[in-house]
């Protein structure tokens, strides 16, 4: 483990005991991405703005978390890509279309819900994104953001610039805690974005300087990792 990789799950640690002995997040959410009290108005918070109002395609974590966001953006009429679990098999997103759900948005936009009724795709079968909501554990005014450290949101945010999918066109939002926005430095790695937005039940974040990655760091991922993500495999096999 790096010097990053201890301080950043230093930070995890304390934000996860801070949400549980407070009371925002139900028991049992150490080690997760938390579902907090108060995503719902997080979500209608989010849903105000301009640039949701303007996106037409959003791409969400499967996490509680972002739940209360997916399902509004299926009411509101927006394409939602949602990302597979552990980016299982060459389809890695479930395509969520409101006008052929043939479910409530709430049942379609659960984890559950998004295996019985989307569609799976590619990459290469999506359009491009408006808003990416990207599931986190801590987060700073500045925009860095940790999430659980499994990597995989970083790892789908990477592949979708690859791709042209996600551009300086795109929003990157957290929708977090009040107790997870930290003001704290939190180290940052080649392969990690920034968000542009942090939205809690209680404010809007604006946050400056945008980083984002050119693509995949393949120096960052391990053989095993690669291995276990069947898009990263076939893309190291067509590469050699």
């Amino acid at each position: 483990m790096t010097n990053i990789d201890e301080a950043k799950t230093a930070v995890r640690d304390r934000v996860w005991r801070l949400l549980e002995r407070e009371g925002a997040v139900p028991e049992g959410s150490y080690g997760k991405i938390p579902g907090f009290y108060g995503a719902e108005t997080t979500a209608e918070r989010l849903a105000a703005l301009d640039v949701w109002k303007q996106a037409s395609t959003i791409k969400a974590n499967p996490d509680w978390a972002q739940l209360s966001i997916r399902a509004r953006a299926l009411k509101d009429g927006k394409l939602l890509y949602m990302a597979v679990p552990k980016m299982a098999g060459l389809q890695p997103f479930f395509l969520l279309d409101p006008t052929s759900l043939g479910v409530p948005p709430e049942q379609a936009a659960e984890k559950r819900g998004a295996a019985q009724v989307a569609h799976r795709i590619g990459i290469e079968d999506m359009r491009p994104i408006d808003l990416v909501i990207c599931g986190s554990v801590a987060v700073n005014r500045s925009g860095t953001r940790i999430g659980k450290g499994a990597g995989y949101s970083d790892l789908e945010v990477a592949l979708l610039i690859e791709a042209g999918l996600v551009t300086n066109e795109t929003t990157i939002v957290a929708p977090v805690h009040q107790l997870q926005v930290v003001d704290e430095e939190i180290p940052e790695t080649e392969h990690d974005f920034s968000v542009d937005l942090i939205i809690t039940p209680d404010e809007v974040i604006e946050c400056p300087n945008r980083r984002r990655p050119q693509g995949l760091v393949w120096e960052d991922l391990t053989s095993e990792k690669i291995e276990a993500i069947p898009v990263l495999a076939m893309r190291a096999r067509e590469h050699g």
